[in-house]
Order: structure tokens, then C-alpha cells, then sequence
């Protein structure tokens, strides 16, 4: 029993051990399962950890760079006009213009803030609890519900990133916004934000913005303005307060609700911003789409690109503050002038005739206003025919390159001898004037006035190249290493000129001798406030006696000479007219008849402005020419005139100063030598003398004079004519200064195409004229004459009056035109005879086309003409003028000769003119001077 008992508890102990070991077998699994589970997750979160390390890593790694230019926030150059007013942006593809940190006004960065990053001073560059709410939202909305871009992220990723919701470019913004955070400072950041930030039609920045659609500056603005900019963000065209008012009015209302909840501002300011309607906010100023003064623009982009201290950052992506000299009204007056028919009625009916102008300040160099053609442009990188065509100058030249430095270096009076005849140049070329005529000897005064072009040769030929081309290349921008030849004395150039170019050196003689580049800006001031000067530095390019000769003979050229078109009533204004050749060539190839010219100058310049006009075609290779015929050849003058006529009035216009270094005295006509006793006072003329070289030995009759200067009369003032249709007469009166001197008065009337006629009046200040004819303009000169010496004139005071005329009168005056004889083409219209007795043989112009009108002659035998023809006085060349005022005949004083230039040298296709094969001298087969130019 105890065996058996024994042995079943031994059984029972068993089979308990038994259950009890497969309690612990089966305890053991479980407990390992849960351990497999947890080392896995933290394997796999580990991975994941790594894997989003390397992942963030490589995406970080693909991040652009934190660029500065671009954080520079490119925006357009202001450029500021001669008053210092705004004129334009010259747009670089975004509109807008930067403000600085204190330019922006707490209402506007409180209400930004406000609405777009209420933390902004408070987080490193994410905000961390809106990312986490963002988080939540775009767990359970989806991805894209909820954003959370502070604005530094915002900034980074208008600036550098793409616009695409994608997890690679939400962490590399995230990493450039920590980025830019530890590189810049708040204020920084919200400065570079609002500037960049996109509002509407406005364009780019709040300070455009507040422009466009306040019409006020940032610091004007109310917290109305300001909640309303700072809800257009967030969707431009939707909240667009011009095109959905009612939507910009409630998205501004939550935003000033906002800056009330979080203390920006009171309760009572909240509810005036809320009250204040919105169309009593909105003034809004449509943004330029055009650029209106393109040429000009295109010039200041010219100068600060050849300027080495901007870079093309700094030009166009900076903002920089561009102060000019623009004259708007000026400006727009020249392209009036040149695009419509209000001014010049004789345009030719060519689409390709162009015209350019450059105006400057006479005493500063500043441009004032550019023509760039007949049909001005909006396009910036337009051809501009001011300043971009270079043309050979024709008789332009003579002043700058033969006759100045004659007097600078040789100390010629005005008075001083040439003898106009068959002449050759150094090389052995002969060359000659327009029509192979020679008008004698003839003063230096007479040449110029003329435009004769042997006189012109000669004057080069003895000051010599090696002092003229110095003296002209400082006047000129022409390649400093390009040799001269002796054709270049009549224009023959191989590069040419341009308007810019001509104005410049013509200023300087009318600025006493100095030198100023001619330029559009003033002075740049760059977004940080640094301002840089670009005024160019002034240089002494001659002597005082020598601008002031030159400027004296060039008056003459206006009054008496081949400019009397350009003639500006009330203004003393000296001038030179130009005209250029077509090679023979180019004649017979195209039929070019004899007045036919490519290219028609005039330069002249007041005491306060000068002006270049060049009139022509872009392209002569398609036989296109300036018709003298028509009075062509006349635009570039009439355009001078309109031009300067405008600028000048309302204004004092001086006349040029002489200065001690010149002094006056009578001479006989036609020589250097002082008057001797008995010699007859109407072959007595004043000349002018650089002091010191002036003629000392004098005759009894004037020895008490040798050490006095000449008198000067004073000229007539406040000339006024009118036409009075009742009783079918000019009436013109003037008023005299008191002087010490009695004077009569000698009244010139002048008909546009006819004779001049002589009115005396006596000591009366009032002159009628009857004999008028309707449709005709009438130019009207009243010089002072001392009773006791009629050699003592003054300046003439000129005015003009139009006759209204009939159709019919208009159609009948057209028909003369038509018959005029083959053989009087060639002749210049009105001009005296100086000494030639009227024979029209002796036309020496340049084509006679830039001759002057109704001039008096210079001869003083009285005889009239004797040539062909059968007009009187000046018209037709034979003159049955007689006596010295009234004409003798044609002397044909044009501008352009036969063309003596350069066949086989370097000239241009256009006229001629330019280097022998032998580089030393010139060959003088078609130069494109006035004289032997036209």
C-alpha cells in the first residue's frame, strides 16, 4: 500500500513537475515575441531616421545658394529729368522700386505681420507651432491644407524657390529660411520682403504700390492703406481693389480686425479704418507702358555702360537714380517738329528721309533734348539718327578744322586775305569750287560767309595738319589714331560725325573757348543713398580770340551768308550750314542730277543753346538725294530754327561777349590795312584783331584813334511787324536805347524767294512797307547807322510776318518753279555778288544750295549782273540790281562745290572724300564740303 502509494505520488509528482515545466515552455515564446517587435520597430525607425537624414540631406544639398544680387531685388533705373522730377522707369522686367527699413511705416509692417506671421520677431526662421498645427491639418485634410511659410520662407521662396507644393521644396525652403536668418537681421528680412512681395497690377513692392494705388509716398499712408496693401498678397487678382472692390474691402477689414486682437492698435482706430470707404483710398495712376523719350533713354544707357565704375548689375538690376538734363518740353517739342508737318511743310514724301537733332547747353555740354528721327520710337534699341549715324560734315567742318586754328596758331583777323583761285592740294590734285569759278581775293569773314572752298584748303594748308587735326580732335569724337588729309578741310571724312558730335564742338566756340563732352547725366545716386557725380570736367580747347572770331563770322553766316534761314528773330544766333557730294559714280549709277546732295547740315548755337541738325537718308545706295530743287537742302535749317525759336523764348538771349583779347577796327574792304584820308566811308569796314596783332600804322584822319576801341552802336529793340489786311501793309516799329551817338535807321525787307528792298525811314522807329504779296513771308532787319559815320552800324534786329494768301495765290506761285531753266538749277538763289560784278559764272557754293537769300552784294561798283538769265538781282543770276545794298547778280555763296575729295582713298561711299593711296595726302577728287562739297 505504501509501495503503491509511493509510487502514484511519485506518479502525481511527475505529472505536476511536468504541467509546471509546460507552463514555463509556453511563457517563454510570448515573451520573446514582444522583444523581436520592439527591436524591429526600433530598427526600422532608425532606418527611417537615417533615411530621412540622408534623404533631407541630399535635398538640402540641392538647395540653391542664398545669391546676393538676388536678395538685391533687381528693380528698374528712375531717371530723373533736368528739375529733378521722376520721368520714367526704364523697366527690367518687374516694376518696382525699393524702400528702405525706416521709409516703411509701423501701420504697414504691423499689418503684414498681422496676417502673415504673427511671430515673426519671435522664431529662428519656422515657426514651430504653426508647423505642427499645419502638420495635423495636412494629416487629416491631405497634403496642402494648412501651410505654414513664415515670411522668411516666403521671402526664400519667391526669391529662390519655385512655387510647386512638394515635400523637396518645402524643406529646402525651410533650410534657407534658418539659413537666412542667421546671415540677416529681422528688419532686414521684412524690408527685403515687402520690397519684393507681388501686388497686382502695381507691380513688385509696396512702394510702387502705395503709388499706383494711393497716389501717395509709404510715409502717408493710414492704417486703412495700409491693411488694404497687405491683403492683396495673399491673392493678387481676386483682392485686386480696383477690379473687385468689395472683395479688397473685406480681406482689409479681417486684417484690421487682426491687428486689433493682437494690440497693434486701439479699438477706435480699428473702427475708423473699418469706416473709411474704399473708393475714397483708391487714386490710381496707370504705370507708363511705353518709354516716351526713347532716344534720349537709349543715350543714358550709352554713357553708364561706357562708364567703368557701374557694373551691368548696378545699371539695370540696382534701382539706380538717374538725375539728367532732359528738357521735357524741349524734348517733346523736337520730336514734334521732326514727326509732323506743323513746322517744316517741304518733307519729302520718302519714308526714308530721316532727320536727327541733338540740343545741348551751350555752357554746360548738357543734352537737353534728342531727335532720332522723322518717326520717333518707343524702343530703346532703336537706330537713333542723332547720335548713332556718322556722316561726313561737309562745310560744318570749316570752323572747326581750317579757320580756328588759323586764328588760334596764326592769329588771322577776320579781315585777313585769301585769294579764291585755281589751287591744288600739297599732293598735286587740283581741286575746285562748285562750278569751276574763282571769286578773287576775298577776306577771311567773306570766305566763311560764302562758303567758298579754296580759301577753305588754303587756311588747313597754312596752319598746316600737324596743328589743325590736335585742334579738331578735341573738339570731335573721332579715333585719335584716324590721320587727317587735306580733304577732310571740306568735310571729305572717312568715319563722319554725328549731330552729338557737331553740337559739342560748336558749343565750345560759343562758351569762350571751352570745351564741355555733351551728356544726358548729372549725377547717380544708388539705393544706399552714395551719390557720384558725372559731370564731365569743362577743358580749355582754345583761346577766348579765337572762339569769339569765329563766332563773329559765323554771325555773319546767319545775317548775310549761307544760314539766313536759320535766322531766329531776337536772338543772336552764328551758324554754319553743310552740305555733302555724291561721287560721280553714284551720279551716273543712280541719274543724280547736279542738285542733287546726300547729306544737309546746319550747326549754330545762342549764348545758351546749341544745336546740330543733320538731314538725310539712312541708306544711299538706293539713289535717294536731298532736292535743292525743292528746297531741300533748307530742312536742316528750318529745323534749327524751329527748334531754337522755341527754346529760347520767354528767356534772356545775350549776345557773346567780346573779350579783351580781341579789339575792332576799320579797315578798307577787301584788305588788312586801315583806312587812309579821304578814303570813302562805304569801303570802310569793321573787322576784328587779336589785341596786339591788330594793324598799327594809321593815316592823320584816324591817328587820334589808334588806342580806342570802335563805339559800338546799340541795336534797335522790341522790333514787332504786323500785317494790316485793311489797308494791305507791313507795319513794323522798334524801339532805341538812349545813346550817345545819333542814328538813322536802315530798314531791309526781304521776301522769301525774291529781292531784298531797302525802306528809309530816318530817325523814325517805324517803317511801312505796301508792295506785298499774299501767301509770302517777309523777313524784316532794322540796323542803327551813326549820322556822323556811316561805317558805325549795329547788329541788325530781325523779325519776320507772314501775308496770308488764296489757294489760287498758292497754285500760282507753284508754277514758276516748274519752268525755271535746266541752266539756273545750279545757281544759288538771292545771293550777292562780293566781287564778281553779278556775273553767275562765278558761283563758287556748294551746289549753291545753302546760298543765302536776299543778300545784300559785297561789290561795291554797283554794276549789276551780266550772266545768263533773265530774272533780276540775285534769282536768276543776272541782277539789274545796282548800287551795294540792293545786289549784283548771283555770287552763287552756296555751301557745296563739285566735290574734290578722295576717289581712290578712304572716303565713304555717301560722298567721298578721304585718303590718297599715298597715305600722306589727300586726293581731291570728291570731297563732301559745302562748297565743294554740294
Amino acid at each position: 500500500m505504501s509501495d503503491q502509494n509511493t509510487r502514484q505520488g511519485r506518479r502525481q509528482a511527475r505529472m505536476q513537475e511536468s504541467a509546471n515545466n509546460k507552463k514555463k515552455s509556453s511563457g517563454k515564446p510570448k515573451r520573446g515575441l514582444f522583444k523581436k517587435i520592439f527591436m524591429t520597430l526600433v530598427v526600422l525607425l532608425a532606418v527611417a531616421i537615417i533615411a530621412g537624414g540622408v534623404t533631407a540631406g541630399v535635398i538640402i544639398a540641392g538647395a540653391p545658394d542664398l545669391d546676393e544680387e538676388k536678395l538685391m531685388l533687381a528693380q528698374p533705373i528712375q531717371i530723373y529729368d533736368q528739375d529733378d522730377e521722376l520721368v520714367s522707369l526704364l523697366d527690367t522686367g518687374e516694376r518696382r522700386i525699393n524702400a528702405s527699413y525706416d521709409e516703411l511705416p509701423d501701420s504697414l509692417k504691423d499689418a503684414i505681420i498681422s496676417v502673415e506671421d504673427m511671430r515673426f520677431y519671435d522664431h529662428f526662421g519656422i515657426d514651430l507651432r504653426r508647423l505642427a498645427g499645419a502638420v495635423r491639418a495636412n494629416i487629416t485634410e491631405g497634403f496642402g491644407a494648412e501651410g505654414a511659410s513664415t515670411i522668411t520662407q516666403q521671402l526664400v521662396k519667391n526669391l529662390f524657390l519655385n512655387q510647386e507644393k512638394a515635400l523637396t521644396r518645402k524643406v529646402q525652403e525651410q533650410y534657407l529660411a534658418i539659413k537666412l536668418e542667421q546671415q540677416y537681421s529681422k528688419e532686414q528680412i521684412l524690408t527685403m520682403y515687402l520690397n519684393q512681395v507681388y501686388l497686382g497690377r502695381a507691380g513688385y513692392g509696396v512702394k510702387i504700390a502705395a503709388e499706383s494705388y494711393f497716389d501717395k509716398s509709404l510715409e502717408e499712408l493710414t492704417i486703412a492703406d495700409s491693411a488694404l496693401l497687405a491683403g492683396i498678397p495673399r491673392r493678387p487678382s481676386y483682392y485686386d481693389p480696383i477690379q473687385n472692390p468689395d472683395n479688397a474691402e473685406s480681406r482689409r477689414n479681417l486684417i484690421i480686425g487682426l491687428m486689433e486682437e493682437q494690440g497693434k492698435i486701439t479699438a477706435e482706430e480699428a473702427e475708423e479704418a473699418r469706416n473709411t470707404p474704399i473708393e475714397d483710398q483708391i487714386n490710381y495712376q496707370e504705370a507708363e507702358t511705353t518709354s516716351p523719350y526713347a532716344a534720349y533713354y537709349s543715350e543714358i544707357l550709352k554713357e553708364l555702360e561706357e562708364n567703368d565704375e557701374f557694373t551691368v548689375n548696378d545699371i539695370y538690376n540696382s534701382g539706380l537714380k538717374v538725375y539728367t538734363s532732359l528738357d521735357q518740353s524741349a524734348q517733346e517739342h523736337v520730336e514734334n517738329v521732326l514727326e509732323s508737318d506743323e513746322y517744316i511743310t517741304n518733307y519729302p514724301d520718302n519714308p526714308d528721309f530721316q532727320a536727327g537733332v541733338t540740343l545741348i547747353d551751350t555752357k554746360t555740354g548738357q543734352i537737353k533734348a534728342i531727335g532720332s528721327g522723322r518717326q520717333q520710337s518707343d524702343n530703346r534699341n532703336d537706330f537713333n539718327y542723332a547720335t548713332d549715324i556718322n556722316r561726313q560734315p561737309g562745310s560744318t567742318i570749316k570752323p572747326i578744322l581750317d579757320y580756328g586754328p588759323a586764328i588760334e596758331y596764326l592769329q588771322w583777323s577776320t579781315a585777313h586775305i585769301l585769294v579764291d583761285e585755281p589751287h591744288e592740294y600739297t599732293n598735286g590734285e587740283p581741286f575746285s569750287n562748285y562750278g569751276g569759278t574763282y571769286r578773287g581775293a576775298m577776306s577771311m569773314r567773306q570766305a566763311l560767309s560764302s562758303s567758298q572752298n579754296v580759301p577753305a584748303v588754303k587756311a588747313l594748308q597754312e596752319v598746316g595738319l600737324d596743328r589743325a587735326e590736335p585742334f579738331a580732335k578735341q573738339l570731335l569724337t573721332l579715333d585719335k589714331d584716324e590721320p587727317f588729309f587735306e580733304s577732310y578741310a571740306l568735310g571729305g571724312f572717312d568715319t563722319g560725325v554725328s549731330t552729338k558730335d557737331m553740337a559739342g564742338a560748336y558749343a565750345a566756340f560759343g562758351n569762350g573757348g571751352t570745351f564741355t563732352e555733351p551728356h544726358t547725366i548729372r549725377k547717380i545716386v544708388f539705393a544706399d543713398d552714395r551719390e557720384i557725380d558725372l559731370e564731365p570736367e569743362s577743358v580749355k580747347a582754345m583761346e577766348d580770340y579765337t572762339a569769339y572770331m569765329i563766332t563773329d563770322m559765323l554771325k555773319t553766316v546767319v545775317s548775310s551768308g549761307t544760314g539766313q534761314i536759320a535766322n531766329v528773330p531776337g536772338v543772336p544766333v552764328a551758324g554754319k550750314t553743310g552740305t555733302t557730294n555724291f561721287t560721280k559714280d553714284q551720279r551716273d549709277k543712280y541719274n543724280i542730277p547736279s542738285s542733287g546732295s546726300p547729306d544737309s547740315w546746319f550747326a549754330g548755337y545762342s549764348t545758351n543753346y546749341t544745336a546740330a541738325v543733320w538731314t538725310g537718308f539712312r541708306d544711299n545706295s538706293k539713289g535717294y538725294y536731298i532736292n535743292r530743287d525743292n528746297n531741300e537742302n533748307q530742312i536742316a535749317q528750318n529745323i534749327f530754327k524751329a527748334v531754337m525759336q522755341d527754346v529760347s523764348t520767354g528767356i534772356e538771349n545775350p549776345d557773346f561777349v567780346k573779350p579783351d583779347s580781341v579789339i575792332e577796327r576799320r579797315v578798307e574792304r577787301g584788305t588788312e590795312k586801315l583806312p587812309s584820308s579821304g578814303t570813302p566811308q562805304s569801303e570802310i569796314v569793321t573787322e576784328l584783331f587779336v589785341r596786339g596783332a591788330e594793324p598799327t600804322q594809321e593815316s592823320e584822319t584816324y591817328e587820334e584813334e589808334e588806342e580806342e576801341e570802335i563805339e559800338e552802336i546799340p541795336s534797335p529793340t522790341g522790333l514787332q511787324a504786323s500785317y494790316e489786311e485793311a489797308a494791305d501793309q507791313i507795319i513794323a516799329t522798334w524801339n532805341y536805347p538812349d545813346s550817345d551817338v545819333d542814328v538813322t535807321f536802315d530798314v531791309q525787307v526781304t521776301a522769301d524767294g525774291g529781292s531784298g528792298q531797302s525802306i528809309e525811314v530816318g530817325s523814325n522807329q517805324q517803317a511801312i512797307f505796301s508792295a506785298v504779296e499774299p501767301g509770302t513771308t517777309y523777313q524784316i532787319s532794322v540796323t542803327a547807322v551813326s549820322t556822323e559815320d556811316s561805317s558805325l552800324r549795329s547788329s541788325p534786329a530781325t523779325t519776320s510776318v507772314t501775308v496770308a494768301g488764296t489757294e489760287e495765290d498758292e497754285e500760282e506761285e507753284e508754277e514758276p518753279v516748274e519752268e525755271e531753266p535746266p541752266e539756273e538749277e545750279d545757281q544759288p538763289e538771292d545771293t550777292p555778288d562780293e566781287n564778281n560784278e553779278g556775273n553767275p559764272d562765278e558761283n563758287n557754293g556748294d551746289n549753291g544750295e545753302d546760298a543765302p537769300e536776299n543778300t545784300p552784294g559785297d561789290n561795291e561798283d554797283g554794276s549789276g549782273g551780266n550772266g545768263n538769265g533773265n530774272g533780276n538781282g540775285n534769282d536768276n543770276g543776272n541782277g539789274n540790281g545796282n548800287g551795294n545794298d540792293n545786289g549784283n547778280g548771283n555770287n552763287g555763296g552756296g555751301d557745296s562745290g563739285n566735290g574734290n575729295g578722295n576717289q581712290d582713298g578712304g572716303g565713304n561711299d555717301d560722298t567721298g572724300g578721304g585718303e590718297d593711296e599715298t597715305p600722306s595726302e589727300p586726293e581731291p577728287d570728291t570731297p563732301s564740303d559745302d562748297e565743294t562739297d554740294e
